[in-house]
């Protein structure tokens, strides 16, 4: 798939990658994938996500930064995508209070920077 469609599509690891290094290298290997899906709170600690991060990037892929699901209010996310340059950042629809946050919080970014964000 990646052959056919990695220039015009990011196929993204998901889940089967998360944020596990040792994946993200077989993956990269084998050419399964050209995007991480970075799930900052799934691998534990931050100094793993920025090494998930650091890979992802060693092999010219894009990084979206997703939020979980049943997270809080607490828009640190937003903050930590645009700082780490994520290529987008995922927190789904704004029907819940916890993703609003994460939105409010990009636009308030971007009204301080004038860098226009992607999200998905």
């Amino acid at each position: 798939m990646t052959k056919t469609l990695g220039d015009k599509s990011l196929i993204l690891g998901d889940d089967f990658l998360c944020t596990n290094p040792g994946r993200i290298k077989r993956a990269a290997e084998t050419k399964a994938a050209n995007a991480l899906l970075l799930k900052v709170n799934q691998i534990g600690t931050l100094s793993e996500a920025a090494e998930a991060l650091k890979l992802a990037r060693a092999h010219n892929w894009q990084v979206v930064v997703s939020a979980r699901s049943g997270e809080t209010e607490d828009n640190w996310l937003a903050d930590l995508a645009t700082g780490w340059q994520a290529d987008f950042i995922k927190v789904g629809s704004i029907q819940q209070s916890e993703r609003l946050a994460k939105y409010n919080r990009l636009l308030a970014i971007e009204a301080e920077t004038h860098f226009p964000l992607r999200t998905l």
